[in-house]
């Protein structure tokens, strides 16, 4: 039986390798493994998975060596925005070596960021779908938001400079407003982050009710530092969260997932207090406004019913002005009337006055005296139906005597 040894096996293969295979090859693989050596080099695990299952389909390892490292690496941090590391999907230019001692190995010869960058998209844009596939993406931005916003919850890290910079600008607005916040602590970046943020919303739910708003704030940062708010788990709980939710990531080149199922997103933490003292401000001026409206509508009514009552106390003076002079008018006659009538009563009154004078002056005895009668009487009563007699004294009063008498004789006459 012929055979060769071990060496020559490899030989075989090595040469066969290169007189067979192309330099390079561009080849899309999932980073598994990535470990910088103190020489400068990169040394990697590429994986493929099944996407499914997640199994492992193959696996291969490859070098980067330090004088290709240092660019390859610094290149696709400026057009990416973080550092290769594991867990990326990445487009490599590879070449295939094999050593008779090492075996089989993959030499990094460039690394495509924009390939990376568009598999990132790819995968927020699948996150994205799912959200809307799951008829959540629009939830949060569907609640009403409060006429003013004054009880806040807050989640961002304690010592972040994005909620000092919140707030700062919170309690030293120019008028003076204040709001209620609590701080729910959580990570801002990094593998704990998202699972940090979500129990800060669970807690937050359950004291739902002191709460207006959600506020997630944090500082700038590397693109790598927001990958967290890129999480389907996050974005879901923040879309489904029964409040209005506010993002100020401190980011301007791009949107999060979380800012996009946010109910109000904004760039940074700054600018979230800006927002809120803002329409605290637009409140305020409704009000004042209204007020003055209010005030303009009862100063024109005021002076509408002002000019109705001088119309009417016009309109009054004038009809009693009438009736005044109607009623002196009638006063003036009744006056004439009753002159009239006085004049003419004491005319009567005196008329009958003199009628009464002469009948008493007629009737008056020392008169009838002086024509010669005289009156006589018994006992103080006239003799005048009464029957005398004998001896009865009787009284006779003429107009210049009285003269007492005694009867002697008393005689009827028939």
């Amino acid at each position: 039986m012929q055979h060769i040894s071990l060496t020559d096996l490899n030989l075989l293969i090595k040469d066969t390798l290169n007189t067979q295979l192309e330099p390079s090859y561009w080849v899309v693989a999932e980073i598994g493994e990535l470990r910088e050596a103190r020489n400068g080099h990169c040394y990697i695990e590429f994986v493929e998975k099944d996407e499914e299952s997640n199994q492992l389909l193959s696996k291969s390892r490859a070098t980067i060596w330090s004088y290709s490292y240092r660019s390859i690496s610094a290149w696709f941090q400026s057009i990416t925005g973080e550092s290769l590391k594991a867990g990326m999907t990445v487009l490599a230019n590879v070449q295939i070596q094999f050593h008779e001692v090492y075996g089989l190995s993959l030499n990094v010869k460039d690394i495509d960021p924009n390939f990376t960058l568009g598999e990132r998209a790819r995968k927020k844009q699948e996150i994205i779908a799912q959200l809307k596939e799951d008829g959540v993406f629009e939830m949060n931005k569907s609640h009403a938001l409060p006429m003013v916003p004054q009880r806040i919850a807050i989640i961002s890290a304690e010592s972040a400079a994005g909620y000092g910079d919140f707030m700062n600008q919170i309690l030293d607005n120019d008028y003076q407003y204040k709001l209620q916040s609590k701080l729910f602590v959580a990570t801002m970046q990094g593998d704990k982050a998202a699972q940090t943020i979500i129990s800060a919303l669970h807690q937050i739910h359950e004291q739902m009710e002191n709460f207006d708003a959600v506020v997630l704030i944090r500082g700038g940062g590397a693109q790598v530092d927001l990958d967290c708010f890129d999480d389907y788990e996050l974005a879901a709980h923040i879309a489904q969260f029964p409040i209005p939710v506010f993002t100020g990531i401190g980011h301007e080149r791009d949107e999060t997932i979380c800012d996009l199922v946010a109910h109000t997103k904004l760039k940074t933490p700054t600018a979230v207090a800006e927002f809120l003292i803002r329409g605290m401000r637009i409140y305020e001026e409704k009000i004042n406004l209204a007020t003055q409206n209010i005030l303009a509508h009862l100063n024109q009514k005021v002076e509408r019913e002002q000019h109705k009552l001088n119309d009417r106390k016009h309109s009054m003076r004038y009809a009693l002005k009438k009736h005044f002079n109607k009623a002196e008018n009638q006063l003036g006659r009744y006056q004439q009337k009753l002159q009239y009538d006085v004049r003419k009563s004491f005319q009567n009154t005196h008329q009958k006055l003199e009628i009464y004078e002469k009948t008493l002056e007629l009737i008056n005895p020392e008169t009838v005296f002086k024509k010669g009668y005289s009156y006589t009487s018994l006992n103080g009563k006239s003799i005048m139906g009464q029957k005398l007699k004998k001896g009865d004294e009787l009284k006779t009063i003429t107009a210049k005597q009285e003269i007492k008498s005694t009867v002697k004789t008393a005689e009827n006459r028939d």
